[in-house]
């Protein structure tokens, strides 16, 4: 997956889209593109053909689109625009993961990673230029939160990447996970109008429902409000079987306990055979005892749910560190021996600062060449 050329990875610049204030398009969902034609006086089949040549064809000008009338197209090219995210580097991991630092119109970057699976591609995508849930053991957040990212913004990272990956990639992108820079429930708003354009089969990038997965720390209300939205699933950061400990780890704790947490998990609307993803990050002399592990089980024993367990992935000026391959294994048996579904989640891309709680959104960074790396 290594490329020398990275520069292949840019593509040119739109000229003339933001010296206007024309509207994103990938921002605005088939029904509101239906209503503006209508008004306009074009038929409303418009928006489905103007929707499957961004999204289905990857076409950036309103002018290639050729089966429209040039009137439509000339009034969609004074209105909207169809931006890409500017690749600002690109860094391959010597398991095949791939880092992009995508630079945003004003000057922003996000971090959005490229995973590969046993037969297919996971995405992780941002949902925010930073973040602001302050969360002890995540890069992310000690660069403070500074906006959220829009909902083209937000479909740009599958729509270019899935463009990237070219016509007849070696596995098909087929799943995204919300567990990028950022907290998805804490841009509410654009993460539900991105989840729609991502799922929509006829207008929109067409992923599964059972492939999409959103992540978060726990904002309470906005749980029961996903649930009722959203035909997604649902993970939770959990990190912790105790108050006392969570608040250490996870300042949102302190406002949603984990009592009224795992309140909103037990009400959250599931279809059948779909579990709540705990996620749960291992950190040596903090939350990795066959005590903690003991009181996890209590805590999730009447939830339908599996757990990954994620060791902690070090980083420069953590105070956290990795528990042994023992304390690991222990805190697994703990689970398993409650016939409980546990998964030892070993994070890739850890060598490029892509794994679990390692994205920060820096301008510049470099990585070891995978093509000269013995191991």
């Amino acid at each position: 997956m290594s490329r020398k050329n990275q520069g292949a990875h840019k593509p040119p610049a739109p000229e003339g889209i933001h010296t206007m204030k024309k509207t994103d398009i990938k921002a605005v969902s088939s029904e509101e593109l239906t209503a503006w034609l209508t008004d306009r006086g074009a038929a409303p089949f418009r928006a489905g053909q103007i929707l499957r040549w961004i999204y289905g064809w990857q076409v950036d000008d309103f002018a290639a689109m050729t089966d429209l009338k040039k009137e439509i197209r000339a009034l969609l090219t004074d209105h909207f625009s169809i931006p890409r995210l500017a690749v600002e580097a690109v860094a391959d991991a010597r398991d095949g993961s791939r880092k992009y630092l995508f630079r945003l119109t004003d000057g922003q970057h996000i971090e959005t990673v490229l995973i590969p699976e046993k037969d297919h591609y996971t995405l992780c995508v941002s949902t925010q230029v930073g973040c602001a849930q302050g969360c002890a053991f995540c890069m992310t957040a000690a660069g403070g939160f500074v906006r959220n990212l829009t909902a083209g913004e937000i479909i740009d990272q599958i729509r270019d990447i899935r463009r990237d990956l070219g016509a007849d990639p070696p596995m098909r992108l087929s799943n995204i996970v919300f567990m990028g820079m950022g907290e998805p429930l804490a841009n509410y708003a654009n993460l539900i109008k991105a989840l729609r354009i991502i799922t929509d089969s006829n207008y929109g990038l067409a992923f599964s429902t059972r492939r999409v997965t959103v992540s978060t720390a726990g904002i309470v209300p906005r749980m029961a409000d996903l649930g009722r939205d959203a035909d997604i699933n649902l993970a939770v950061s959990l990190n912790a079987a105790d108050d006392e400990t969570r608040n250490r780890l996870m300042p949102i704790n302190r406002t949603y306990p984990i009592d009224q947490l795992l309140a909103a998990c037990r009400d959250y609307p599931l279809k059948p055979r779909r579990r709540i993803t705990f996620e749960y990050i291992l950190m040596k002399g903090i939350n990795d005892a066959p005590a903690d592990a003991r009181k996890l089980v209590k805590l999730l024993h009447p939830i339908r749910s599996k757990v990954n367990l994620i060791p902690f992935n070090a980083h420069p000026g953590s105070p956290f560190e990795r528990p042994s391959a023992a304390a690991i294994d222990r805190f697994q048996a703990v689970l398993l021996n409650a016939n409980m579904t546990v998964i030892i989640r070993h994070s890739k891309g850890q060598d490029i600062g892509a794994a679990c709680g390692q994205l920060r959104g820096k301008h510049r960074f470099t990585v070891d060449a995978p093509e000269t790396d013995s191991h």
